[in-house]
C-alpha cells in the first residue's frame, strides 16, 4: 500500500487530539498508517526544515513559523480573508497584500519540504484552506505524485470569492489537485458553476471531471463522517458520571461549538429566548448549556463575537432567570471529548444552527452518542452540510430565531416513538458512513484518477 502523507495546519501535538479535522485525521491515520506534516507552534525565529514531533502508528512533521509569519499567513490572510469569504460573510473579510505575500510565501516553503521528502509512490493529501496554492507549488518543484485536497468548510459562491483580489489564481490552484474534495453536492455545484463561469476550463460529463489546460482533475463529495462506535462507547460510560455532574430541573439543551461567527450562537440564544418568552407556558424550566471556547481570539471579530453572546446570554439570564433556576449556563473553555459524549448521551435537544457550515461534526457525535431506546432530538441547520445526510433533524433557518424557539417546543414534546424513528434514520447514515468510510472512499477515488 503507497505511503499517505496528509497535510494539515492543525495537528496533534499529543496523544490526545481536539474534536473536528484534527480528531478525524488522527483516527484515520491510526489505522492507515502515514506522515501527517502541520503547523508548529510559533516561535521568536523560525528555522527550515521538517521535525519530527511523534511516531507510533504514524509519523508526524511539523515545519515552523515565526510569530510575525503566523500572524499574517494564519490570522491575517487564512482566517481574516478566506474563512469570511468561504462563509458567506464578506462583510467581515480584511485583506492586505502582506498578509497574501506570507500566505503564498508559506505555501511555497512547505511544497520545497515536502518536495524533498517524497518517495515515488507516496500518496499527498492537503487539507482545507490554509494550502490552497499548495499542489501548484509542489507541481512547481516537479512532484507528480497524486495529489488530492480536502476542502473542509463551505465552497463560495463565485459573488464571494470576486471579494478576494486573488481570485483569478484560485482556478489553478484548483487544478493542480487530481481530486478536489467537498462536503457536499450543494459545494460541488458552486464549484463546478464557478469554474464554469470562468471561461478557462470544460465540465466534463463523467465522474465530475474538469479539464484546464492541459490537466484533468475530478470534483466529488465526500461528506465527513465520525467515529461512531468510539463515542457511542464513550457516551455510555461517562453517561451517569454526567448526569450527577449536570443536574437539572427541566429537559436538557445542549450546544457544543468554537466560539465562532459562522456558528450561529446570536441566532441561537435568541431563539432560546424567544422560545421562553412565547412557548414556555408550563413551566418546564430548561436548561440550556451551551460549550463555546474561545478561538482565534487575536481577530476582531472574534473578539466582537465574543462580548455579543457575554451580553445575549446575559440577558436573557436576566430577564428569566430564578432563584433556583439559571436557564443559560455557559461554559468558555474546553472540555474533553469523554464528557462531551456524556453530555450528548444525557441531552433531551441538540441544537445545530451555524450560519454556514461545511459538514458539522456536532450532530454526527450527538447522534452516534444517543441510547436508541431513549434518543434526543437534534435540531439543525439547514445551512450545515450534514443536513444533505441528515433528513430527519427538526430543520430549522438559523437566521429566523422564531423558527429555532418553535423548533425546541416541538423538540420537548416529542413523542418517544417519533423520537425513535428519527434517531434510527439518522443513525443508519452516522454508523455506516463513518470516519473510516469517508477517508477509503476518499482515497480510492484518488487512486482511480492515476489509472482514468
Amino acid at each position: 500500500m503507497s505511503r499517505l502523507v496528509v497535510i494539515s495546519n492543525r495537528i496533534p501535538k499529543d496523544d490526545a487530539p481536539a474534536g473536528g479535522l484534527v480528531f478525524a485525521l488522527d483516527e484515520l491515520l491510526s489505522k492507515r498508517g502515514g506522515i501527517w506534516i502541520g503547523a508548529d507552534d510559533p516561535s521568536d525565529s523560525r528555522k527550515d526544515g521538517l521535525k519530527q514531533i511523534g511516531a507510533g502508528a504514524y509519523d508526524r512533521f511539523v515545519f515552523q513559523l515565526s510569530h510575525a509569519e503566523h500572524e499574517k499567513y494564519y490570522h491575517g490572510y487564512a482566517n481574516s480573508a478566506l474563512w469570511p469569504t468561504f462563509h458567506s460573510r464578506r462583510d467581515l473579510m480584511r485583506h492586505r497584500a502582506d498578509w497574501f505575500a506570507v500566505y503564498y510565501d508559506v505555501n511555497s516553503r512547505v511544497a520545497s519540504l515536502i518536495a524533498n521528502m517524497l518517495k515515488p509512490d507516496d500518496i499527498v493529501w492537503i487539507h482545507d484552506y490554509h494550502f490552497l496554492p499548495l499542489a501548484s507549488k509542489l507541481r512547481e518543484w516537479k512532484v507528480t505524485n497524486q495529489i488530492g485536497f480536502f476542502l473542509h468548510i463551505p465552497f463560495p459562491s463565485r459573488t464571494d470569492i470576486n471579494a478576494l483580489p486573488e481570485h483569478t489564481m484560485l482556478p489553478d490552484w484548483l487544478a493542480a489537485f487530481d481530486l478536489v474534495g467537498l462536503q457536499t453536492q450543494r459545494d460541488v455545484a458552486a464549484c463546478r458553476e464557478y469554474l464554469r463561469q470562468t471561461g478557462e476550463v470544460e465540465l466534463l460529463i463523467s465522474g465530475g471531471r474538469v479539464q484546464r489546460q492541459h490537466r484533468t482533475f475530478a470534483i466529488n463529495s465526500f461528506p465527513i463522517g465520525v467515529d461512531a462506535d468510539a463515542i457511542a462507547k464513550a457516551a455510555g460510560t461517562a453517561h451517569a458520571d454526567v448526569a450527577e455532574r449536570v443536574k437539572t430541573a427541566g429537559p436538557l439543551i445542549l450546544g457544543v461549538d468554537r466560539l465562532d461567527y459562522s456558528k450561529g450562537l446570536i441566532q441561537r440564544v435568541e431563539g432560546f429566548g424567544r422560545y421562553l418568552d412565547f412557548y414556555n407556558s408550563e413551566g418546564l424550566r430548561p436548561t440550556y448549556l451551551q460549550i463555546a471556547p474561545v478561538s482565534r481570539g487575536d481577530v476582531t471579530a472574534y473578539q466582537d463575537i465574543r462580548q455579543q453572546l457575554d451580553e445575549i446570554a446575559g440577558s436573557v439570564n436576566g430577564s428569566h432567570a430564578d432563584l433556583d433556576w439559571t436557564p443559560i449556563r455557559y461554559v468558555r473553555r474546553n472540555v474533553s471529548r469523554d464528557v462531551i459524549s456524556g453530555l450528548y448521551r444525557h441531552a433531551d435537544i441538540c441544537l445545530v444552527t451555524p450560519l454556514a457550515d461545511g459538514m458539522n461534526l456536532v450532530a454526527k457525535e450527538f447522534i452516534a452518542a444517543q441510547a436508541p431506546e431513549d434518543p434526543g432530538v437534534l435540531i439543525l441547520s439547514q445551512f450545515a452540510g450534514a443536513a444533505e445526510q441528515m433528513e430527519d433533524a427538526l430543520p430549522v433557518n438559523p437566521f429566523d430565531t422564531d423558527s429555532i424557539a418553535a423548533a425546541i417546543a416541538k423538540a420537548i414534546s416529542m413523542p418517544i416513538d417519533e423520537r425513535k424513528e428519527r434517531y434510527l434514520s439518522q443513525s443508519r447514515s452516522v454508523f455506516s458512513e463513518d470516519i473510516a468510510w469517508w477517508g477509503r472512499t476518499y482515497l480510492d477515488r484518488l487512486a482511480s484518477m492515476a489509472v482514468a
